[in-house]
């Protein structure tokens, strides 16, 4: 960490130059005696990241960043903040912490919060941006959180893990492959926190998550303008029962769907009228947990295919998670073969061909709100001419 950085005048020449092509600047003659040109350029491309992810950051003087990936891979202050409400007790120890979003809100909730960094350099930036900040009860441990664990007699609360899914520069997606290992230190990891709260990659399969994990209370699976962000994984060392589910999409409005994992067996009727009035198409969070009849019975929606995991009702349910549109006709292929000067935005679900092959063989025009939802029903394929209500 180059606390020269912090200078007053590099300082402003960072805020001065946040829309400068930073490959301009890192190639330039160094500006300042003790900070290289590779360095400005690198303070002013992750500020500049940090702008709409982080801007509690952002905004504070005298934050210092540390290289671009790190800021790319940290929690947002939206997700974060969610994290912390799921938080129990008085202390929290965070065991992977990075360039500490995390440890930041739950600071903010918690009354006594343990950060722990294995690089000593982002641990020192951690450490010096948490005073920044005002995280007076928050302190910075350089080094590995678990082995820190293993040699404190101290006991936590809660425990917050985001396992490094890198291997050899390869993402991975297996709980068993990141590090650490939480499955193989599970037992330790309850031995010393009531509540242990875990971060995995968004692809991980939820069956297979809950075959390496014992006693989850609780899946949240944390979607932001229709992109899944974090599963997070609640594991409580008393819990006995079946798993509650909890699809939540944080937005101008924040919505929440959620139910006991046993429920994925309901059992629903495909409709067999024609889609009309509203058509539903659920967010990424409900598509990850796998509650599709689910959905349609909650919602007291019609499911238009067993495949197609499209909704549709006479009425308008804005706390629905997902987009709404308002249906305007049903069209066949040979149908749609005869229309001239079509347009809309393609969506394809549950259809044998790509969207962008449909706009050029139909040569499609883009619109901001008309859409050509390509799909099937229980009689075959058909095409949905529609109006989006709802964005999510």
């Amino acid at each position: 960490m180059n606390k020269h950085i912090l200078d007053k005048e590099v300082q402003q020449f960072i805020n001065s130059n946040l829309l400068t092509d930073v490959n301009r600047i890192a190639l330039a003659k160094p500006m300042f005696q003790n900070v290289g040109s590779a360095e400005l350029a690198g303070q002013i491309a992750a500020k500049k990241k940090a702008k709409n992810k982080l801007p509690t950051w952002f905004s504070e003087a005298g934050i210092y960043y540390p290289a671009l990936l790190s800021i790319e891979q940290t929690s947002s202050e939206t997700t974060a903040a969610y994290k912390a409400d799921l938080a129990i007790g008085k202390s929290l120890l965070d065991l992977t912490a990075g360039f500490g979003i995390d440890s930041y809100f739950f600071a903010k909730k918690i009354g006594e919060v343990y950060s722990c960094e294995i690089k000593p350099e982002l641990a020192e930036i951690t450490a010096h941006n948490a005073k920044v900040l005002g995280a007076n009860n928050l302190s910075v441990i350089s080094g590995d959180g678990l082995e820190f664990l293993k040699s404190s007699t101290k006991n936590f609360d809660t425990i917050y893990i985001d396992p490094a899914r890198r291997s050899n520069d390869n993402k991975v997606f297996k709980l068993k492959d990141c590090t650490p290992d939480v499955t193989e230190n599970l037992n330790f990891l309850l031995a010393k926190a009531q509540r242990i709260i875990i971060k995995t990659a968004p692809l991980l399969d939820i069956s297979a998550g809950l075959s390496e994990l014992k006693n989850v209370s609780e899946i949240h699976i944390v979607s932001v303008k229709n992109e899944c962000k974090e599963l997070l994984w609640v594991i409580d060392r008393n819990f006995t029962g079946a798993t509650k589910v909890v699809c939540v999409t944080l937005n101008e409005k924040n919505k929440v769907f959620q139910f006991s994992i046993s429920d994925l067996q309901t059992k629903i009727e495909i409709a067999q009228s024609e889609p009309a009035g509203y058509l539903y198409e659920p967010d990424v969070a409900l598509l990850k947990s796998g509650a599709f009849n689910l959905i349609a019975e909650k919602f007291g929606l019609k499911k238009l295919h067993q495949q197609s995991q499209l909704y549709f009702s006479d009425e308008i349910k804005t706390d629905f998670l997902g987009r709404i549109f308002e249906i305007d006709s049903l069209l066949t292929l040979n149908e749609l073969k005869k229309e001239k000067e079509l347009q809309g935005n393609v969506i394809v679900r549950n259809f044998p061909e790509k969207a962008e092959n449909l706009v050029k063989k139909y040569k499609i025009e883009s619109t901001h709100d008309d859409f050509l939802i390509f799909t099937q029903n229980n009689k075959g394929y058909l095409v949905i001419k529609a109006k989006i209500v709802q964005h999510y």
